[in-house]
């Protein structure tokens, strides 16, 4: 077969590779009180990872060899994803003496966060996916569930000033953000330590040809981490109807004229903190000391609760318009002060 066929089944394979763990951070972020299927991201990252690390794996020894494994070299690389990280870093893995580079080395090498995800998803590959049959039909030899070692984990990292959320209406759901863009940050860090391989010539030249679908990730560096909202390409985001308002000329005049309503504009370059909104500037409300609104870009959406019921509004982050992870209750205080 052609050097060429090889080389577009191969495009083909990182292509895919891309998409599977986009859409697998994606389904992290879905995670709500209202939606617990952990299998679906389980199985996106679990493959989407093995494809990306062999297709590294092949560009890696075609840099040394000239040329791309046979089949007997790739089946033996079997599917854990710890042994392929491994192996990636042993063999192929060149920092070139570059500060960024060398922080990837480390990272890949010692973190212990990555390495017990990475180890959760090897075991969900390899023989976790079929738990429930291994119950079913008792097997001797059965298979650990990757879903009780995932909220060991989960629990292990939620800020302990989180738990009190859980009780809170208005930022309940914000502990699930809070866990998936915790983990999301470990694994961008991962993705993009392999995609700077590939873009930046030190998995050799013929590697560049393929870094254009990993190039976004290639580009994260500590100070765009966990900023993406990847639910955008999934089905459940792309099919739910998105409840906003959209601000009129008379919503204006009843801001600026109803004594009930209190309101107050606030810009990014004010506030002091995290910023939590993807825009610059937005407008708190509170109606009647109780409904808090916010307006983002001549939108209303809903900041507490309370306005949500009344007003049927999603909250900022179920409308991609706030960072996942990071809090607005600080803008649901300010706005019950007004």
């Amino acid at each position: 077969m052609s050097i060429n066929f090889k080389n577009i089944a191969l495009l083909d394979e990182i292509e895919t590779a891309n998409k599977l763990v986009r859409l697998g951070f994606g389904e992290l972020q879905n995670i709500d009180y209202s939606n617990n299927f952990y299998f679906l991201p389980f199985q996106l990252l679990s493959q989407g990872f093995e494809r990306l690390m062999k297709t590294y794996i092949c560009l890696g020894y075609f840099n040394v060899h000239g040329d791309y494994p046979n089949l007997n070299y790739i089946k033996g690389l079997g599917h854990d994803l710890e042994a392929l990280i491994r192996r990636i870093l042993f063999e192929f893995f060149d920092d070139q003496g570059k500060y960024h580079l060398i922080n990837d080395r480390g990272f890949l090498e010692n973190d212990a966060e990555l390495k017990e995800l990475l180890y959760i998803l090897s075991e969900f590959g390899k023989m976790a996916r079929y738990h429930n049959f291994d119950i079913i039909t008792a097997n001797q030899k059965s298979s650990i569930n990757p879903r009780d070692l995932w909220e060991q984990f989960e629990h292990k990292i939620l800020p302990s000033g989180n738990i009190e959320k859980y009780g809170d209406r208005d930022l309940e759901n914000e502990v699930f953000g809070d866990i998936s863009r915790t983990i999301i940050i470990i694994f961008e860090k991962f993705v993009s330590a392999l995609a700077r391989q590939f873009n930046f010539g030190t998995l050799g030249d013929h590697a560049k040809q393929f870094s254009v679908h990993l190039f976004d990730f290639s580009m994260l560096y500590p100070d765009k981490l966990g900023q993406t909202d990847y639910r955008v390409s999934t089905t459940r985001f792309k099919e739910t109807p998105k409840k906003v308002h959209k601000r009129t000329v008379l919503d204006e005049l009843v801001r600026k004229l109803n004594r009930n309503y209190k309101s107050k504009a606030i810009r990014k370059n004010d506030y002091k903190g995290e910023w939590p909104f993807y825009a610059e500037k937005i407008i708190i409300e509170c109606r009647n000391k109780h409904w808090c609104i916010i307006t983002i870009e001549g939108h209303d959406y809903a900041l507490n609760g309370s306005a949500k019921g009344k007003y049927k509004l999603e909250s900022p982050h179920e409308a991609g318009m706030a960072k996942l992870g990071v809090s607005i209750a600080d803008f649901i205080s300010i706005a019950l002060g007004l």
